[in-house]
């Protein structure tokens, strides 16, 4: 693997301070995505007491080739205490925003909308006041799956786009562009009051200008939020890095997002999909719906 630039190198976490976090997250044998999905930013959010969680796991039905989520497509019961337990992590750690998110579940029914659901309301028996993000998969195009994670009203819904079109067969070749697109339009337009969130990678032979037209896709699906952010190979055995994306082609991907609208990006190497997805607060505050 090619070598890290400087500006995408990371203090190793220290026990000591994450030690809590990790700690409360075994305890109630909860998954999540910065451990399974090896996130650069692991050290960060759990310092800050924050994590995002993983429902359904740890396995995913999907084997993308730029992901470190491990494949298993045997059919596996859902957990009927995992929602319980999700909501009790989120009252120990006393998160005023809380991020779910879930491997693929292609061998079940609703893909797992209905987990989604659990969740979100086990945690709003707890913590009424705290937001709640899903980062959802694509339910393989599934209408009534996605109506029903939206039924429970989170206040954001987040479905990651994760590369450019032409890059899709080789990067994500179970998903589909324009699926994806059109569960973000979906969304809008039958719950307007939820804000939608989209993210991308970048480094894998993606051009500048076909990264724009991405956003421009999302934003002519009123998406609100962006996330951008360096792919970086788990293994050997994953896709390799095509580029070191500068922090300067960041900024001005920033700027064009910026200018196209979007109530929010979050644009630089180290950013991830849920990466201090807690500012969406303020969003929520200055554009109220």
């Amino acid at each position: 693997m090619a070598t890290k630039p400087d500006w995408l190198r990371v203090k190793a976490p220290q026990w000591e301070r994450i030690g809590k976090v990790s700690e409360t997250l075994r305890k109630l044998g909860l998954n999540t995505v910065c451990e399974e999905a090896s996130c650069p930013n692991i050290g960060e959010c759990f310092k800050a007491g924050t994590a995002t969680f993983l429902i359904m796991g740890p396995a995913c039905t999907r084997a993308c080739p730029y992901c470190d989520i491990d494949f298993d497509k045997t059919p596996r019961e859902l957990d009927p205490t995992e929602p319980l337990r999700l909501a009790e992590a989120v009252q120990s750690m006393g998160l005023k925003h809380v991020v779910i998110t879930s491997v693929n579940r292609d061998d079940l029914a609703d893909g797992g909308a209905s987990q989604f659901v659990r969740c979100i309301e086990a945690v709003r028996e707890r913590m009424t006041d705290t937001t709640i993000e899903v980062l959802i998969p694509d339910f393989c195009g599934d209408e009534k799956a996605l109506e029903l994670v939206l039924s429970a009203h989170p206040e954001v819904l987040n479905h990651n786009t994760e590369t450019v079109p032409r890059l899709y067969r080789r990067v994500r070749p179970q998903g589909i562009y324009e699926r994806s697109l059109e569960l973000l339009h979906r969304s809008r337009i039958k719950f307007p009051r939820t804000y939608t969130k989209s993210g991308i990678m970048v480094g894998l032979g993606e051009t500048f200008d076909e990264v724009i037209q991405v956003m421009k896709d999302l934003r002519a699906v009123n998406c609100d939020i962006l996330t951008i952010g360096q792919y970086l190979q788990p293994s050997a055995k994953h896709l390799a890095v095509h580029e070191f994306v500068t922090p300067e082609t960041f900024f001005a991907w920033k700027k064009e997002g910026d200018a196209l609208g979007f109530l929010q990006v979050v644009s630089s190497p180290l950013t991830r999909s849920s990466y201090h997805a807690e500012q969406v607060q303020q969003l929520l505050v200055t554009h109220p719906r």
